[in-house]
């Protein structure tokens, strides 16, 4: 029972994560209009790479579904 709970928790500390990471991302779109072109780092495991604010807005809001789906 207590690992159902501790694997719920963690379930919903990711949501939480990829909402931020969705609201940040949403709010640099937002201010950098004019460069649409514009790099973000996004983090895959251990290294960041380098990725437009569109591709990382995609990338965080199918984790974002992909970990309310598994709540």
């Amino acid at each position: 029972m207590s690992s159902n709970l501790a694997s719920s928790d963690d379930l919903r500390k990711q949501v939480r994560s990829h909402e931020v990471a969705v609201a940040e991302i949403n709010s640099l779109s937002s201010s950098r209009v004019h460069m649409l072109s514009s790099a973000v780092y996004q983090k895959n495991g251990n290294i960041f790479f380098r990725t437009t604010i569109q591709k990382a807005s995609a990338f965080e809001q199918k984790q974002l579904e992909a970990a309310k789906a598994k709540l």
